[in-house]
């Protein structure tokens, strides 16, 4: 799949990932999150049928229920891993909301715990104390490097496939590359994904292009290799970035992204999966 946009046009697509000098900036995933918390606080009382139909209603957003509890987006990720072993709660919610919300408030008293904060008012102190802790970076967490592995895997959930994520995938002769996700799994990978979104330059952004040039090397035949790379770091290393929309336009990967081309993204994994005999949620 050679480059659908020009290199030029890709530069011009690379976006701002982080806004930490302003804490007060809404952006798409507080505004979200504030939804949410509207809705929530809509329902009155809450009780196990209420939560249960909101979340059937709102999967994409069920993550909030980590937050009620105090949970890092990572802290979620584990707990919904250990008590289901995936890492996205949107997909439990898809499957069985019921169960989700009853095995919560039984594993963590979430419906009394979000009974309660909804009727607390709270003081600007209690935001400071919360930005000071780990669960500000998830209430007001942007598209950073984890983020951008998060909006892929809610992509490819939301799909209805199976994948894992942060592992290595097996290539041509046995050999092993790194993938921030893989489809269905490391050992069986037919889809591997790289996500690499940096704002600041340092030694991750300098082991990225290797890592997918590493993918770019092992690939089987059957394997689609992609790349979701966003972030002003990018723009200080143009010469990485052209040699990797190089990858793309010459067939040696087969999909370069941006955060703003996730529909594209999203489609053409939908049409690999398919082709590669998956069934696919539309």
């Amino acid at each position: 799949m050679s480059a659908a946009v020009t290199f030029q046009e890709y530069l011009d697509s690379i976006s701002k990932l982080s806004n930490d000098a302003d804490p007060t900036l809404e952006t798409a995933h507080t505004a979200a999150i504030k939804d949410a918390a509207n809705q929530l606080a809509e329902l009155g009382p809450v009780t196990a049928e209420s939560l249960t139909s909101w979340v059937e209603d709102h999967p994409s957003t069920s993550f909030v229920l980590g937050l009620t509890l105090g949970m890092s987006q990572e802290r979620l990720k584990n707990t919904i891993r250990s008590l289901y072993g995936t890492t996205s709660i949107a997909a439990r919610a898809r499957t069985d909301a019921a169960e989700l919300v009853a095995r919560l408030d039984s594993e963590f008293d979430l419906i009394r715990l979000l009974n309660k904060q909804l009727v607390t008012d709270y003081t600007f102190g209690d935001i400071l104390a919360a930005r000071a802790g780990g669960r500000a970076r998830a209430i007001n967490a942007s598209a950073t490097g984890r983020g951008i592995e998060d909006i892929i895997e809610e992509i490819v959930a939301d799909l209805g496939l199976p994948f894992e994520t942060r592992t290595r995938f097996v290539g041509k002769r046995g050999r092993n590359a790194p993938a921030d996700l893989v489809i269905p799994n490391m050992a069986e990978a037919v889809i591997a994904i790289a996500a690499k979104g940096f704002d600041s330059t340092g030694s991750k952004l300098t082991d990225a292009p290797r890592e997918i040039q590493e993918m770019a090397e092992v690939r089987l035949p059957k394997q689609f290799i992609g790349a979701v790379v966003d972030g002003m770091g990018w723009l200080s290393r143009k010469a990485d970035l052209q040699r990797l929309y190089h990858m793309w336009d010459s067939d040696e990967i087969d999909g370069l992204y941006t955060l703003s081309s996730m529909d594209r993204f999203r489609a053409d994994i939908a049409e690999q999966a398919k082709l590669r005999g998956f069934k696919v949620k539309e």
